[in-house]
């Protein structure tokens, strides 16, 4: 799919730390658009996805760690990670940031 009508069609722009900043869109559950018991783009998700709940904003912390899990049924469940495999994915997002709306430049 042509990447402006993916965002048109199944992203949104949400408020963050610095500005807007690309989101999938979600259902009235707040369940992800491409979830139906199960992800339905598993094999092409994106980043952000595919390194839940291993990002900034929940590893920071303990607190923001527990705080994540009492709301996530996966969190804590599967695979246990060693710190080199973590430290590794926050590299990635840094390397690769998330989309904001001033970095589109008005591109989306």
């Amino acid at each position: 799919m042509e990447y402006n009508k993916f965002v048109k069609n199944y992203c949104r722009w949400v408020n963050a730390e610095n500005g807007e900043q690309l989101s999938l869109k979600e259902k009235s559950n707040f369940d992800c658009i491409f979830w139906d018991q199960g992800c339905v783009v598993y094999n092409a998700r994106p980043l952000q996805c595919r390194n839940f709940p291993f990002c900034h904003s929940i590893v920071c912390s303990s607190q923001a760690w527990k705080t994540a899990a009492s709301g996530c049924p996966g969190i804590n469940r599967g695979i246990l990670r060693r710190r080199e495999e973590i430290e590794s994915i926050l590299a990635r997002r840094v390397a690769e940031p998330l989309i904001t709306r001033e970095a589109a430049g008005g591109m989306i």
